[in-house]
């Protein structure tokens, strides 16, 4: 039979258990560890360049994010879509870029092509946010991509980068993104990101994913 001594020790500890067991799981991260192909991901975001090249309000060249000031150099507002495109070449992943379509209003463009196309391409719509975000910790190149009802003004396409951000910080400001755009960052939350597109949060972002050959 248990002593006095044992059975208070016991009571005494029962408090804390349910304490433990009652931590809000929103506490924890929501989608798992970052792999070491997701830090292999957030070191090639983190070099980018995308906070000084792709810069908004200069004509650049798509592929380098470099001012082009040549004699066929026109003025445009953001590079959101030429950077993705090319830092998705950069990783040997393809998604819709010039020359197969111009620069001007890709974003848009590239969501249609994601939607109808990218499957063929290897890449696979995710349903939310979380997915994207645990998809982005394995390592995949995650996009979300919004298309601007009026095909005349522009859309907005981000990576998703590798993190951990707990249940209530994902559903407050979504994940953190690299981008070009209005504002161009190496992070940033994707509720920001997409401020400039009046509609886009949350409903109406798309994810998707693609896988990344980190072993060549």
């Amino acid at each position: 039979m248990p002593s006095k001594l044992s059975r208070r020790l016991v009571l005494a500890a029962l408090p804390t258990t349910l304490v433990v067991l009652a931590t809000p799981a929103g506490a924890q991260s929501c989608c798992g560890p970052i792999t070491p192909d997701g830090q292999r991901l957030v070191e090639r975001l983190n070099a980018s360049g995308v906070d000084r090249l792709w810069l908004p309000h200069e004509h650049v060249n798509w592929e380098t994010g470099e001012g082009d000031t040549g004699p066929h150099a026109r003025p445009a507002t953001t590079h959101c879509s030429a950077f993705v495109a090319s830092f998705a070449k950069q990783l040997g992943v393809y998604i819709l870029r010039p020359p197969e379509h111009s620069p001007i209003l890709l974003a848009n463009a590239q969501m249609r092509w994601l939607v109808t196309d990218g499957g063929s391409a290897g890449w696979r719509r995710l349903p939310d946010s979380a997915a994207a975000q645990l998809s982005a910790n394995q390592g995949n190149l995650v996009v979300a991509v919004y298309e601007n009802p009026d095909r005349h003004r522009p859309g907005h396409i981000a990576f998703i980068r590798p993190g951990q951000p707990d249940a209530a910080r994902l559903a407050a400001d979504g994940p953190d993104v690299t981008q070009a755009g209005a504002t161009n960052a190496i992070a940033l939350p994707l509720r920001r990101a997409f401020s400039h597109h009046r509609g886009a949060w949350p409903g109406e972002i798309g994810y998707f994913e693609h896988a990344v050959a980190w072993s060549r």
